[in-house]
């Protein structure tokens, strides 16, 4: 063979192995499975701008739907964004790879107070990074809810949804709960003054059912993202829901300019806060990707993006410190004020055979049979 023959085929060798690399590159994918709403606008966007990383994105909107698709295994997602308690028991199933935190330099601009809340769920953190955090409360159209209850009614208190009286005055103007029966029986325990993590079974099929099913005819549906719209639009006056949805509600009605006014409240007998989190199946195809991902969304400016856009609570201090909008950084409903902290508490890990007795008190309650 020539050297001419030579040299032109090592050539066509090096640009065969220039246009594979740049294949490889241009194939590169991250599948995410995260909360319906709960992403900033730009934020994929800038993403596969930054990382030439094809993003398949697709959304859920309870932690039972999640838990169900990571249980039955091969979901196909590298990431995905269990509540803290869900986090805690999967971590017990072990379907979680641990994050290499070489991979991820952005770490240090996590909030150390918050790592450590994040740590009875997630020891050492060493399997997820809390990504936004939010409170479960009551959100209401203001204006309908003073028309059917007056100046004094109790929007800053479980009274409002749990008390019948209260219940049979709103039914007409729509009131919806979260499809969510671990989130709906702590309320209501804690309302009842009992512990909202209680381990006796009784606790859930004796007072806090008693007390839900006295308000079931008064519900219109059950459902954890349908609210958001309808509370925006009128079609409904009241939703026991999560913060981070009902100020987006808020914001939306604010910018149609449809006359809708919504407030959010944490009950002053006390309210659940709760970490959303991001972790990396084991059966991650992608683990490479998933890790920019995460890295990518602890940079300070795209954290605080996804507060300002979705009015959920960083766990980035440096975003905190930095970047969120002061509106959005002083607005208590977003980030509660210290007193209202105090009365937050967090959901346990419950043994399987209460999970299963709790689901079953949930669907009879929900069915009215």
């Amino acid at each position: 063979m020539s050297k001419s023959s030579i040299k032109f085929l090592s050539i066509i060798a090096g640009v065969s192995v220039v246009l594979s690399q740049n294949a490889m590159a241009k194939d590169r994918t991250v599948n995410v499975y995260n909360w319906a709403g709960q992403i900033g606008s730009t934020t994929v966007s800038q993403f596969e701008k930054a990382t030439n990383i094809k993003v398949n994105y697709d959304v859920f909107d309870s932690n039972e739907v999640l838990e169900g698709k990571l249980m039955a295994g091969h979901s196909g997602f590298d990431v995905v964004s269990p509540s803290d308690s869900f986090l805690a028991r999967q971590i017990q199933s072990d379907i979680y790879l641990p994050l290499d935190k070489s991979k991820l330099p952005n770490w240090d601009n996590l909030d150390p107070n918050l790592m450590k809340l994040m740590a009875t769920h997630d020891p050492d953190n060493k399997y997820a990074i809390p990504y936004v955090w939010m409170t479960t409360g009551i959100g209401y159209n203001i204006d309908k809810v003073k028309e059917r209850l007056g100046e004094d009614a109790p929007v800053d208190s479980w009274d409002l949804v749990f008390k019948p009286e209260n219940m049979e005055k709103l039914k007409d103007c729509g009131v919806a709960f979260l499809d969510a029966p671990t989130e709906i029986f702590a309320s209501a325990l804690q309302y009842l003054g009992k512990d909202p993590n209680s381990t006796n079974a009784k606790d859930y099929t004796g007072p806090a059912f008693e007390l839900l099913s006295q308000v079931r005819p008064n519900i219109r549906y059950f459902h954890s993202s349908q609210y958001i719209n309808d509370l925006a639009n009128g079609d409904i006056c009241v939703v026991l829901g999560w913060s981070g949805d009902i100020l987006q509600s808020r914001d939306r009605a604010k910018e149609s300019n449809n006359g809708v006014h919504i407030g959010y409240s944490i009950p002053k007998e006390g309210a659940l806060v709760f970490f959303d989190t991001f972790a990396i199946p084991k059966d991650s195809e992608n683990v490479d990707e998933a890790l920019e991902f995460l890295n990518f969304i602890l940079e300070p400016q795209i954290a605080a993006e996804v507060t300002n856009d979705v009015n959920f609570a960083s766990a980035n201090k440096a975003a905190n410190d930095h970047f969120v909008r002061s509106d959005v950084r002083n607005d208590p409903a977003v980030y509660p004020s210290d007193a209202a902290m105090e009365k937050l508490f967090t959901l346990k890990v419950q043994e399987p055979k209460l999970e299963r007795t709790i689901t079953r008190t949930w669907t009879k309650f929900k069915t009215g049979k």
